[in-house]
């Protein structure tokens, strides 16, 4: 371990601000990239998603089971 010590080194405040500000920029970029696929996902399912009927699976097998 030629150079390096068992002790991190102390961060200067510049490089604790540029630290913040890369760790917003990746938080923005992710918050983005969720909305894009949100939004994507919304214009793919289409404007009839509502108007569509539910689907209850096991109904039919509850029938006897109510009776």
């Amino acid at each position: 371990m030629t150079g390096s010590s068992e002790y991190p080194v102390p961060l200067t405040e510049k490089q604790v601000a540029a630290r913040r500000h890369r760790s917003i920029a990746i938080a923005l970029a992710l918050g983005a990239l969720v909305l894009l696929f949100y939004a994507a996902t919304i214009v793919r399912m289409g404007g009839n998603v509502a108007n569509r009927p539910l689907a209850v699976t096991g109904v039919g097998l509850l029938k006897g089971v109510l009776r």
